[in-house]
C-alpha cells in the first residue's frame, strides 16, 4: 500500500487576463502544510474506493473512482483500492480539485511501482487549464510564478482536457521557516467550478482591461518576487494583497465586487490589524488568507475571529506553516 499526502494551496490571482498581451494568466500561489488531502492506494484488479472521511463533500467518492479509474487507465494498470484519509472543503479556494487528482494519481502509480509524472498527465486528469500553481505545488511546495499560456493558443475558451500542457514554472522561491498563513473560511457558497467557472473566466477576459495587467506586472517584478526572496513578509503581504485587489477588478461584474460576499468585509477587518501584513481572496473563495508570522501568530488568529465576527458570519479560523517540500508518498498503513 502507498500512502499519498499533500497540504493546500492558496492562489494570489493572475498576472494577465488580456488578449492584447502575449501570454494569457500567469499565476502566483503558494503550498500551505494544512489542511492536507491524504490518500492510501493498493494494487487491484478493478478500481474501487473503500472509505472517504465523514463529513467529506457525497461528491468526493465519486471524484476519486473517476479521477483513479483515470489514472489507472494513464499508468496500463488494472486497479486499485483507495482510501481517502482527508481531504480539503471542495472549492473553498485552497485547490481541492487538482490536490485530489495529482495525489490520486501518485498513489495508483506509487502502489503500482510507476512513475506518477504528474505534470505530463495531469492534463487528462482535467487539471491545470489556467494556472499551474497547483501542480508545481504539488511537485515541489513554496512560493510559484507560472509562465502561463500563449494567448494564441488559450483564448476565451480553453481547450478539450487533455490538450494543453501545464504552465511551466517561472520562478519559484522556499518560503522563510518564520511565515505563516492567516487561513479564514467563512461559512458561505463554494466558490466556482466547471462550467460556472469556465463561464465566468470567459467573460472576464473578454473584458479585461491590459492596462490591470501592467500594474499587477510591476508588482510581481518589483514587489512580490524580491520580498520573498529577501525573506520580508511584511512587503510580500502587502504586494500579493495589491495583486489580489486589482484580479478582483477583473472579476467584479462575475462575484459581486472586487472580493465576493462576504469575503470583502472579512479583507477589510483583517486589513486593519498590525499583526497581518496583507489579506486576500484565495481563487473563487471563500477562504481568506492573510499573510503574518510566528511573532504574529497568536495576534492575526485573533484578528480571524475578529474578522468573521465584524462580518456576521461564523466559520473557523486557522494559522499554518508554508510547505517548501511536495508532496509526500510513504508506505501506507
Amino acid at each position: 500500500m502507498a500512502r499519498v499526502s499533500v497540504g493546500a494551496r492558496l492562489h494570489f490571482g493572475f498576472c494577465n487576463l488580456s488578449l492584447s498581451h502575449e501570454r494569457l494568466y500567469g499565476a502566483l500561489g503558494v503550498g500551505v502544510a494544512e489542511p492536507r488531502v491524504i490518500v492510501d492506494a493498493e494494487p487491484a484488479e478493478v478500481v474501487s474506493v473503500d472509505s472517504v472521511p465523514a463529513g467529506a463533500d457525497p461528491s468526493v467518492r465519486a471524484d476519486l473512482r473517476e479521477y483513479a479509474t483515470t489514472a489507472a487507465d494513464l499508468l496500463g494498470v488494472d486497479g486499485a483500492r483507495l482510501r481517502l484519509r482527508e481531504s480539503l472543503p471542495r472549492h473553498a479556494g485552497l485547490g481541492s480539485g487538482t490536490r485530489l487528482a495529482a495525489a490520486t494519481l501518485a498513489a495508483v502509480a506509487a502502489a503500482h511501482e510507476r512513475r506518477p509524472r504528474v505534470r505530463e498527465r495531469a492534463p487528462a486528469l482535467g487539471r491545470g487549464g489556467r494556472s499551474g500553481v497547483g501542480v508545481a505545488t504539488f511537485e515541489a511546495g513554496g512560493f510559484v510564478l507560472d509562465a502561463g499560456h500563449p494567448t494564441a493558443r488559450f483564448t476565451t475558451d480553453r481547450p478539450a482536457d487533455g490538450e494543453w500542457t501545464v504552465p511551466p514554472v517561472a520562478a519559484r522561491h522556499a518560503v522563510p521557516d518564520s511565515w505563516r498563513f492567516l487561513l479564514v473560511q467563512p461559512d458561505a457558497d463554494p466558490g466556482r467550478d466547471g462550467d460556472a467557472e469556465d463561464g465566468a473566466m470567459r467573460t472576464a477576459v473578454e473584458r479585461a482591461d491590459p492596462a490591470l495587467s501592467d500594474r499587477i506586472g510591476g508588482i510581481v517584478t518589483r514587489r512580490a518576487l524580491p520580498a520573498v526572496a529577501a525573506g520580508n513578509a511584511e512587503r510580500f503581504g502587502a504586494a500579493v494583497a495589491e495583486i489580489g485587489r486589482l484580479n478582483g477588478a477583473w472579476y467584479a461584474d462575475e462575484q459581486g465586487g472586487v472580493y465576493r460576499p462576504p469575503v470583502g468585509d472579512v479583507v477589510a477587518s483583517l486589513s486593519g490589524s498590525p499583526a497581518v501584513f496583507g489579506a486576500g481572496q484565495s481563487s473563487w473563495g471563500p477562504t481568506v488568507y492573510g499573510v503574518t508570522d510566528a511573532e504574529n501568530a497568536r495576534a492575526a488568529a485573533a484578528a480571524g475571529e475578529r474578522a468573521l465576527a465584524e462580518a456576521g458570519v461564523s466559520g473557523s479560523v486557522s494559522v499554518v506553516e508554508a510547505a517548501d517540500d511536495g508532496a509526500r508518498v510513504t508506505p501506507g498503513d
